[in-house]
């Protein structure tokens, strides 16, 4: 069972990672199809995620699982709150009883340092750029891919869509620990909100999540 991470954030909080190497057929006997996806790839990630929710909280009522106009999958009555994200070939997922959450994994990818002017602001990227001596260097890649992530996660936490990534979410400080950390950002689409958001680095994947009281 590929099973890659597993986090207890406390009783009521979970989440974990799956590592996808499994046909449709391993899924499909646990998972109902919710919606049509031609696509193999993404049709074995949206069935890892559910899967996933599961395996957290045995009992999660997948049947009842909506999905809102932001594409945002939800339960009706909240009796759990979740998150899903998908990545390559890993599904990670946060379930909980209590607290409104959002989760991101990514790959570091070009691709997140080709569009960095749509989601850092000038003191973004201030903050994320490395000091060698005198020289002032570029963000690495492991801190742009932070970054983008934190802000996936805001955006699924906040839900509603409609987000302005440079707008909306400002990350303000960055707690650099070696592999495992916390990003302090604001979210202000309407009133101010401050997060706090864990994130932790594996070798080529990165992860976020914030869990709060509704």
């Amino acid at each position: 069972m590929p099973l890659f991470y597993t986090h207890t954030i406390n009783a009521t909080t979970k989440l974990a990672i799956w590592h996808i190497a499994e046909p449709d057929d391993f899924f499909l006997d646990k998972v109902p199809v919710s919606r049509l996806i031609t696509h193999p790839h993404k049709r074995l990630q949206h069935l890892a995620g559910r899967y996933l929710l599961q395996y957290l909280f045995p009992g999660f009522p997948l049947s009842l699982i909506q999905i809102a106009d932001t594409r945002k999958p939800y339960l009706q009555d909240e009796s759990h709150h979740f998150s899903i994200s998908h990545c390559s070939d890993y599904a990670a997922a946060i379930v909980s009883t209590t607290d409104r959450v959002g989760i991101d994994i990514e790959v570091p990818a070009e691709r997140i340092r080709k569009i960095q002017h749509k989601y850092l602001t000038e003191q973004e990227a201030a903050l994320l750029t490395q000091h060698s001596g005198d020289a002032a260097l570029e963000p690495s890649m492991q801190q742009l891919t932070l970054a983008w992530s934190a802000k996936e996660s805001m955006f699924k936490w906040y839900g509603l869509g409609e987000v302005d990534f440079r707008q909306h979410m400002h990350i303000k400080t960055i707690d650099r620990t070696e592999a495992i950390g916390v990003v302090g950002a604001s979210f202000t689409k309407e009133d101010t909100v401050n997060v706090m958001l864990q994130y932790r680095f594996f070798d080529g994947l990165a992860l976020s999540w914030l869990a709060t009281a509704p």
